[in-house]
């Protein structure tokens, strides 16, 4: 498996007979560098964690260009689909779909979910995290956005959880110190990748807090860099 991280939350993970976007925030993305076409060429699935503009992102558009299937909460989907979104797996969590080369579960997520519509937010189902199975590879937790919660030890053990991606921004996330507490205390994966940081003014810039609290965890912390493919 090979994970690609394009800044925030947005990330491509290449495996045997698929190719996955998840949050593709790309557009209006200020960490962003790249070509969205060239991000999406081969593209076959895109999951979408929760309803929130800066995780549905350039969802709509890869869709139509690509024919990718969009794998996400049933509300969100229903929106997406009144917007023209013609590929799509709904689904809830605690619930698996098998897409063939992989499977999805969707898993709880301490955050919020809604999308503007003429300068309201419409509810959009719950957030969510993903967690992505293929064989012979390693069970891959993205998290979305969320807050600990010491149910994450149980859907680590449920499902073997063995690299995850998780948020470290701080204000609309867990921050460092508590992603390090999460990951150290309660998931325990082989790997652990931070993500949704260095985007926005308001939220950290860096993982250095993170960092600092995995140290000694004998877990191994991947600093992507962004646009560079790396093997997990």
């Amino acid at each position: 498996m090979k994970l690609t991280w394009y800044g925030h939350s947005a990330f491509r993970v290449d495996l045997d007979g698929a190719a996955i976007l998840i949050d593709p925030f790309f557009t209006g993305n200020p960490a962003f560098e790249g070509d969205v076409a060239a991000i999406s060429k081969g593209v076959s699935h895109i999951v979408v964690t929760h309803g929130h503009g800066d995780h549905v992102g350039d969802t709509l558009d890869i869709a139509a260009k690509t024919g990718a299937t969009v794998i996400t909460n049933y509300d969100l989907a229903m929106h997406l689909a009144s917007q023209g979104l013609k590929n799509f797996s709904p689904m809830n969590t605690g619930g698996t779909v098998d897409l063939g080369p992989f499977s999805v579960t969707l898993t709880r997520a301490d955050h919020s979910a809604g999308m503007g519509e003429g300068g309201v937010n419409v509810p959009v189902g719950n957030a969510n995290g993903a967690i992505i199975k293929a064989r012979d590879e390693k069970t891959l937790w993205h998290m979305g956005d969320t807050d600990i919660f010491s149910d994450m030890a149980l859907i680590s053990e449920i499902h073997g959880v063995e690299a995850c991606i998780c948020p470290i921004g701080d204000r609309f996330t867990m921050g460092g110190k508590v992603a390090a507490l999460a990951m150290t205390r309660f998931v325990k994966p082989k790997v652990a990748i931070p993500s949704h940081y260095g985007t926005f003014p308001i939220i950290d810039q860096n993982a250095d807090t993170f960092v600092a609290g995995m140290q000694g965890s004998g877990i191994e912390v991947v600093l992507p860099k962004k646009g560079e493919a790396f093997a997990i």
